[in-house]
């Protein structure tokens, strides 16, 4: 199993809670999130049992009809799973527990109880929908998990310095070099192409081509398609036709989403349901329009304007990739800087990914301005505002050396605004100037 971050929350959650809460593993599918847990259980725990409810018998399901009297539910399930855990010392996994809401519901009975721990697993493409008819308990803990980020791609790959180096760098504010940028920046372009699914980590590891780790990943989202059309046929919505849409959203020049690209006659009213449920999914994730400048954007979020971003960048590079050519030689491209798509949208989706991995809800900002001496009004814009503090830091995302920031001097003087932190993301090494921090796209893991 690859080291995850998320093994230390479950800790966490394990000391802290000492058995007055279970703890849902929530996020999109084959991110690893039934693999961290398994293995949390086996190190931290005296004994485990796992229900996998997409693969549970009838006599597991029809056992919960006891659960209102728990020694008869426990006295069944370890006749039906034999083996029996130690009070206080054993830990239940219900996985998949989307699949089958009555044990997640039962949750609250469970802990009361207090004899044993409770870890759920459960992938948002369908646990939302399932729970309209039970009691969500108040018990559960919710803690988010996302594709591996390049921190713990660095260690799959055996690197534990360069992280420890990047973050010195960014608290000293100090340029690495040219060597050592090259480096990371090589590494980190690697990162990109391969993505954070833990199979195509895996084979990348094992020292696959390129082509038999972009078969993983299409694998991947083969399943993600298929969900999405179960849940369109379902629901009578368009999820498969908007994901479906990415590639040509992203290339769009500002990325913002365009409703005539799912159908000229869409509008959000039309295809919300889809657009919400994708993004609960954690398949993508979204950037809401934020129409004032306020640490609390959310209150001024416009819903109607938003960008979609994949939730894992290596995904999107290979639905961008079309099958037919030569995928180690347009893995390479990319990987040495020399592909020619649209780079930026690539960049613009790493960081985004990023940031949902360090906790940021995601946020950008139009506005139009006419600065002194011109006759004109133009409009501007912020890639993603993040909050620091009291304060708003502005983000712009460059996939070049290009460092031109109009857009942030702008956004100033319109605002009149006093900000902590300015970024400007891009390719090349760190650097502070104008009271704007330049630095590699690498380092967005500090933020």
């Amino acid at each position: 199993m690859f080291k995850r971050k998320v093994y230390d929350k479950l800790k966490q959650w394990k000391q802290e809670s000492d058995g007055s809460s279970a703890i849902m593993v929530e996020g999109a599918r084959r991110i690893g999130k039934s693999t961290v847990v398994e293995a949390f259980a086996q190190n931290e725990y005296k004994d485990y049992i796992l229900i996998d409810f997409s693969t549970a018998s009838s006599g597991i399901k029809n056992n919960f009809d006891n659960i209102d009297n728990l020694d008869t539910f426990f006295r069944n399930l370890f006749v039906l799973v034999g083996k029996q855990l130690e009070k206080r010392n054993g830990l239940i996994i219900f996985d998949e527990v989307q699949l089958f809401p009555k044990a997640r519901q039962s949750i609250k009975q469970l802990v009361k109880d207090g004899r044993f721990d409770y870890i759920e697993t459960g992938s948002l493409i369908s646990i939302n929908k399932n729970v309209k008819d039970i009691l969500i308990p108040s018990e559960e803990e919710n803690l988010k998990m996302y594709p591996m980020d390049f921190e713990e791609f660095l260690w799959a790959i055996g690197n534990n310095v360069i992280s420890e180096t990047i973050r010195e760098a960014f608290n000293n504010r100090k340029p690495l070099g040219d060597a050592i940028h090259r480096k990371i920046m090589k590494e980190f372009r690697i990162y990109m192409a391969v993505g954070g699914m833990p199979t195509a980590v895996d084979a990348y590891v094992q020292g696959k081509d390129y082509s038999q780790i972009d078969r993983a990943k299409k694998a991947i989202l083969h399943l993600y398609t298929n969900d999405l059309k179960k849940h369109d046929s379902e629901d009578g919505d368009r999820a498969e036709v908007i994901f479906k849409s990415l590639p040509s959203q992203l290339m769009n020049h500002n990325s913002v989403f365009r409703l005539s690209v799912v159908d000229e006659n869409a509008r959000t009213r039309n295809v919300g349901n889809a657009i919400d449920f994708l993004n609960e999914s954690m398949i993508v994730n979204n950037c809401l329009n934020a129409t004032a400048p306020e640490v609390t954007m959310e209150m001024y979020a416009d819903r109607t304007k938003f960008k979609m971003f994949m939730g894992d960048t290596g995904l999107l590079v290979s639905y961008i990739i079309q099958q037919g050519y030569d995928l180690n030689k347009m893995y390479r491209s990319l990987i040495i800087d020399n592909l020619g798509i649209n780079q930026g949208m690539i960049f613009e989706n790493m960081v985004a990914q990023m940031l949902r991995a360090n906790g940021y809800e995601l946020y950008f900002h139009e506005f139009e301005y006419c600065p002194e001496g011109n006759s004109a009004t133009k409009k501007y814009e912020i890639d993603f505002l993040i909050p620091n503090g009291k304060r708003l830091a502005p983000i712009e995302v460059k996939s070049s050396s290009y460092k031109n920031h109009s857009s942030f001097d702008y956004f100033k003087e319109k605002y009149q605004l006093k900000m902590n932190e300015r970024y400007i993301i891009y390719s090349k090494d760190l650097a502070f100037e104008d009271n704007i921090l330049y630095m590699p796209i690498y380092m967005t893991m500090c933020l």
